[in-house]
């Protein structure tokens, strides 16, 4: 997702718009969850076979591909601890600043990856249909007639008063909240060893074995338009780590600045389109405990 030239199934796979403007689904509710099983098998979890008869041909996909599925998941054993590139770029400034911590941080390697717009928002609700809704202590979701709804247990509008910032670089401006650069790594350390109970996959929540794992995102909001003829538009690139329980915040940030794909794909690397590339990389990370917490760096 380079530039905003996307058109046809390009716009609708990033963004869930046609050439129009208008919302639209860019497959039907049976490819979906395929999809969706397909992914899950390929990260190494079980993945229960349908009871919908007319979900046949999902099964037999699934059966065939499992050994297939298998070494993939020994492949993506054996790569732990490699990093796609912008997760590379972010984990070598995080070894930099945290260097006279004495903390290591590293950032999850084995993220279920939201490659394609509305994926976060099907994972939200558990594949059951007679089930139209999620609780968990951080967020309420319910499915809708037009749609669904999230709400968080807190939804603060502002950050007034507990905005934090590390001690690290740039001056702090007078009206944020300055913290030691330990501080900061230890929280960072704590949001990304999220608990159990919140690491569980709406969607599998009524699976015998449901899936426990992190979430992730990428983004590329745009930062500079195009002036055509003179320079081209320029955009960031943000990753987003969330706990499983909390992936319908990523649905809601996708909805604003859509889905930037794979960020292992060489066509998705923002370090070789540097015209288009404004040079700075971001990450958020989600990190509920007792309150909402959203650790920058």
């Amino acid at each position: 997702m380079a530039n905003t030239n996307l058109h046809g199934e390009d716009l609708i796979r990033h963004c869930g718009l046609n050439d129009k403007g208008k919302a639209v689904e860019q497959m039907d509710n049976q490819s979906f969850h395929r999809l969706i099983a397909v992914k899950l098998a390929s990260h190494g979890f079980d993945v229960p076979h349908s009871t919908n008869g007319h979900r046949e041909a999902e099964n037999q996909v699934m059966q065939l591909a499992s050994d297939l599925f298998r070494r993939y998941a020994e492949q993506s054993r054996l790569l732990t601890g490699h990093l796609n590139p912008p997760d590379r770029r972010i984990q070598d400034f995080l070894d930099d600043a945290l260097s006279t911590t004495g903390i290591c941080i590293a950032l999850p390697t084995n993220a279920i990856n939201m490659d394609r717009y509305g994926m976060a928002r099907k994972l939200s609700l558990p594949e059951d249909p007679s089930f139209d809704e999620f609780h968990n202590s951080e967020n309420s979701s319910y499915k809708l007639c037009n749609g669904v709804l999230h709400n968080p247990f807190n939804d603060r509008r502002t950050t007034k008063g507990v905005f934090h910032i590390a001690d690290y670089g740039l001056p702090v401006p007078a009206d944020k909240i300055k913290v030691p650069l330990i501080t900061y790594a230890k929280l960072l350390e704590a949001a990304l060893q999220p608990p159990e109970d919140l690491n569980l996959l709406p969607y599998t929540s009524q699976w015998n074995n449901p899936v426990e794992s992190m979430v992730s995102l990428m983004l590329r909001p745009l930062v500079c338009p195009e002036v055509p003829g003179v320079s081209p538009e320029k955009r960031l690139e943000v990753r987003f780590f969330v706990p499983g329980g909390c992936v319908s915040n990523l649905d809601f940030v996708e909805s604003i600045f859509g889905n930037a794909g794979d960020s292992s794909l060489p066509e998705n690397d923002a370090g070789i389109d540097t015209n288009h590339w404004t040079g700075t990389s971001g990450c958020v990370i989600l990190a509920p405990r007792k309150y909402d917490m959203y650790v920058m760096c």
